[in-house]
């Protein structure tokens, strides 16, 4: 039997597994029909000179790094010009970071303050959202800022879980309930009020805690980001995936698995979950001569072999 049957054999089990758990976590009513065919784009940007000694953030590639990434996501020819099409001097601006468990870079979140009141939003209308009910209310706009990594209660950790503390019952969406994470996102406080997601790759986390563990830490020195909350969570989780299966030298399945995923697709109609729907727009170090997929690859220890193997083109290795 080929690598390739392997492997593809595999992802068909694991595919089946999850599911199957995906419909026995979900009420009968929440499963939809099947949906038509969706586009959504994601941008992932990566700079080798993002994190230098001891894993210090350069402040001022990093603010770089946020334009390359906002202009690309919105189509903007400067990073001014993007930040007015996503929001209004008179918006409420909050930004939703993560504080725990690899929390995102503060210097992250300062960098875009900085370039929302460079845009022409009041500072006094910027605030740090991340909390309870009230703190979405209180917005009017949403910039989802979690960190990739994965979690202990939930699989994944990253997008749809950045949102949990605004259900007002955190509890309510662990384990397999994890499932049930992209009705936060349809709740009437907080729907339709992310105008952008924007994930701090910086220095990933690929196993789950409870508490970091820097042997499953690596600098991927990268954002990514889009629109589409569901898109920008399949990439990432991706990422993670392959980071996972880099270390063992084989599969090593999330637990719990991260439900969600799916589910913010197919029940709850947030985006698309589909790698064969989402184009993947890459910008920066390390991306020479790859294909999108193996674009995912890179920071992973055993990427140099798995290019070697797989494709002829010719690169650099990245560690």
């Amino acid at each position: 039997m080929s690598d390739e049957l392997k492997v593809l054999t595999r992802r068909d089990f694991v595919r089946g597994t999850v599911a199957g758990a995906l419909a026995a976590s979900l009420p009968a009513y929440a499963l939809q029909p099947k949906r038509g065919p969706r586009s959504s784009m994601v941008v992932l940007v990566r700079n080798q000179k993002a994190l230098g000694a001891g894993n210090s953030v350069d402040v001022a590639v990093l603010r770089q790094m946020v334009t390359d990434t906002v202009t690309r996501v919105t189509k903007a020819s400067s990073g001014q010009e993007a930040w007015r099409s996503l929001f209004k001097p008179t918006d409420i601006v909050g930004l939703v970071a993560t504080p725990h468990l690899n929390p995102t870079h503060g210097e992250l979140v300062e960098a875009i303050r900085a370039a929302l009141v460079d845009a022409g939003i009041p500072a006094g209308n910027l605030r740090n959202a991340q909390g309870g009910p009230d703190q979405a209310k209180a917005c009017t706009g949403l910039i989802a800022l979690p960190a990739l990594k994965a979690h202990w209660l939930t699989g994944l950790g990253t997008v749809l879980k950045n949102y949990i503390t605004y259900s007002g019952s955190p509890s309510s969406y662990h384990a397999q309930d994890n499932a049930k994470l992209g009705e936060i996102w349809n709740m009437p406080h907080v729907k339709g009020k992310t105008r952008l997601v924007l994930v701090d790759a910086l220095r990933p986390l690929c196993d789950k805690g409870p508490q970091p563990d820097p042997r499953y830490m690596w600098n991927y020195c990268g954002l990514i980001a889009g629109t589409d909350p569901v898109a920008v969570e399949t990439i990432c989780l991706k990422i993670i995936e392959e980071k996972r299966r880099a270390l063992r030298g084989e599969p090593w399945p999330l637990s719990p698995p991260p439900l969600c995923v799916a589910a913010a697709d197919l029940t709850y109609n947030l985006g698309t979950s589909k790698l064969s729907e989402i184009k993947i727009e890459r910008f920066g170090w390390g991306f020479a001569g790859l294909t999108p997929q193996l674009c995912l690859f890179v920071g992973a220890p055993g990427f140099w072999r798995f290019c070697f193997k797989k494709c002829t083109a010719t690169v650099r290795p990245i560690q």
